[in-house]
C-alpha cells in the first residue's frame, strides 16, 4: 500500500481499463486513495465487484463497468457509460510471447485490437471532452519492451511501441488545450496474470536485479495523474529497474 495520502485527485473522476487486477487495480486504488472516483473497468465482474469494495473499504468511491475492448462496438459503450472524465489510464492489454513463426492471424490481431485499437478510441472518445473543458490526463500503460528487444516478444513490443508513439502524437494534439497525456514504460511486474518463471527471470536482467510489485508501479501513475506533474506532457516515463539504462 502507498505511504502517500497526498489527497490531490479530489473532485475528480478517473476511469482506469483493465483494473481488476495486477497493475490495473494497484492503479484504481492509488487514485482513489488520492481521491479520485474512480471508473473501474475489466471483463471479469466478481474481480471487478471485489476490486470496488477494496476501494470502499479504505473510503473511496467506485464504480465496476464491464466491457470486451476488443470489441469497437464495447469500447463506444464504455466511454458513454464513463461521460466526463479527469484522468483515463489506458492499461488494459495482454502480452504474446512466442516465436514469431508460430504466432497466427488472429493473435497478432487480437493483441493490436487490445493494447492498441481501444486506447485510440478511447482517446478519441475522452479527449476532445477533455479538451473542451480546458484540463485532463491521460496516462497510457507502455512496456520496456516497446524499447527493447526482447526474443519472442516481436509483435508484442511492436504494439507497446505504437502506444508509446500515440502518446507524444496525443500530446501534440490535445495539450494546447490543457490536456497532459504521458506513458509509463514498466518493466517487469509480478501481475499474478503473467508467467512468474519469465517475470522473474525478467527481473534478474535489471539493475535492481529484480521485478517490481505492481504498486511501485502504481505510484508513478498516481504522480503523472496529479498536480505535481502539471509540467509533464509528452513524457515517456520508463520504470523498469534501470532495464533500458543498459
Amino acid at each position: 500500500m502507498s505511504s502517500t495520502q497526498q489527497r490531490n485527485l479530489e473532485g475528480q473522476k478517473a476511469l482506469v481499463t483493465g483494473a481488476t487486477s495486477g497493475i490495473g487495480r494497484a492503479i484504481a486504488l492509488q487514485l482513489a486513495r488520492d481521491g479520485a472516483e474512480v471508473i473501474v473497468h475489466g471483463r471479469d465482474a466478481a474481480r471487478g465487484v471485489e476490486t470496488v469494495k477494496a476501494i470502499e473499504a479504505s473510503g473511496g468511491r467506485a464504480r465496476f463497468v464491464a466491457a470486451n475492448l476488443s470489441d469497437p462496438a464495447e469500447v463506444r459503450r464504455l466511454a458513454e457509460d464513463a461521460g466526463e472524465i479527469d484522468i483515463l489510464v489506458n492499461n488494459a492489454g495482454f502480452s504474446v510471447f512466442g516465436a514469431t513463426a508460430s504466432l497466427d492471424v488472429e493473435k497478432f490481431d487480437s493483441l493490436f485490437a487490445s493494447n492498441v485499437r481501444a486506447p485510440f478510441f478511447l482517446v478519441a472518445a475522452l479527449a476532445p471532452g477533455m479538451a473542451a473543458r480546458g484540463k485532463g490526463t491521460i496516462i497510457n500503460m507502455s512496456s520496456m519492451a516497446g524499447q527493447i528487444g526482447l526474443a519472442g516478444g516481436a509483435a508484442y513490443g511492436a504494439s507497446k511501441a505504437a502506444l508509446v508513439s500515440m502518446t507524444r502524437s496525443w500530446a501534440a494534439e490535445f495539450s494546447h488545450n490543457g490536456v497532459r497525456v504521458n506513458a509509463v514504460a514498466a518493466g517487469p511486474v509480478f501481475t499474478g496474470g503473467a508467467a512468474p518463471d519469465r517475470t522473474e527471470a525478467l527481473g534478474k536482467t535489471t539493475l535492481l536485479d529484480r521485478a517490481a510489485d505492481p504498486e511501485e508501479i502504481a505510484e508513478v501513475v498516481g504522480f503523472l495523474a496529479s498536480p505535481r506533474a502539471s509540467y509533464m506532457t509528452g513524457a515517456i516515463v520508463t520504470v523498469d529497474g534501470g532495464r533500458t539504462a543498459i
